[in-house]
């Protein structure tokens, strides 16, 4: 068995046709029949049912594509992590990301793409939302993690879903609902919110959209305060001064911490998006190498 023969295999599973997969590697149908009937015979198994029309894929050959689609997958990331290697891929990624967000995975994704590419420096930058989007579009940074708090899905950047963060109630220990397994925001409705906003304005497409949330729980929050320094907001809801609603990258890692307890919120709708954000004009190796890498 060789790699070919899963490419070809790949290419007749996936037009449906020993003649259009030929054309695809200009080869005779014929050789690309052969190299498959080869495979399988190596197998000890059909992969292909050739009396269907269009070509078929018998339960082997099911199982057996993805899993070489993953293969073939696989071998192109290593050949050009080997490339990159040989060509000494070096230079320099500025990376922003939004307040809280260096409690998130992010640091081990950067750590994993620094050990493969050593002699890329990365610089990090901790700010607000609404900074970050800023500096993005004027070259400051290559790449943010954010929330989309200034409606920065525009046509000079490209957007990537990074993750979809649950939402948490931060409460004291002594709190009525600190003991619940999960909390509605309807169930806040008398509270005293600490509110972590995006931005630093306090009035952005973010905000908005939470707001947004409050409003079809069908009340106006008690905003005691408005912030987007999470250390600060979990002191003051320690010192029992009300309670907040986080990102669940904020307080997942937080073990033993003193008077505080984490409570999911329920709802389709009580998560938040980090998005990865970069200009589309920028083709920087170390920056297209990274956004593969993720």
């Amino acid at each position: 068995m060789n790699l070919n023969q899963l490419k070809y295999f790949v290419a007749v599973a996936e037009q449906q046709s020993f003649t259009k997969a030929a054309k695809q590697f200009y080869l005779s149908q014929t050789a690309i029949s052969q190299q498959v009937r080869t495979l399988e015979d190596t197998l000890g198994v059909q992969l292909l049912d050739r009396d269907s029309r269009p070509v078929g894929l018998t339960p082997a050959g099911r199982v057996l594509f993805p899993e070489a689609k993953a293969i073939l997958a696989r071998m192109d990331a290593a050949l050009n992590r080997a490339r990159d290697a040989s060509t000494g891929l070096a230079g320099s990624l500025r990376v922003g990301y939004t307040k809280g967000y260096e409690r998130s995975d992010l640091s081990n994704t950067l750590r994993s793409f620094h050990l493969e590419y050593p002699n890329v420096l990365i610089t990090c930058y901790r700010c607000d939302t609404d900074v970050l989007a800023a500096g993005l579009l004027n070259g400051e940074y290559d790449i943010i993690f954010t929330w989309d708090s200034t409606n920065i899905r525009t046509e000079a950047v490209e957007v990537r879903v990074i993750e979809q963060v649950p939402l948490m109630v931060a409460l004291y220990a002594s709190h009525p609902l600190a003991r619940r397994q999960a909390l509605r925001r309807t169930e806040l409705r008398n509270e005293s919110i600490l509110y972590m906003s995006p931005s630093a304005t306090g009035d952005s497409y973010g905000d908005s959209y939470f707001m947004g949330l409050y409003r079809q729980a069908g009340y106006q929050p008690n905003i005691l305060l408005r912030s987007n320094d999470v250390e600060s907001i979990l002191m003051m809801v320690a010192a029992e001064e009300g309670v907040s609603i986080l990102p669940s990258y904020c307080t997942d890692k937080l073990t033993n911490a003193d008077n505080l307890v984490f409570v999911p919120l329920m709802g389709a709708e009580e998560s938040e998006e980090i998005l990865a954000v970069w200009r589309k004009s920028d083709e920087s190796p170390p920056l297209r190498h990274f956004i593969r890498w993720l």
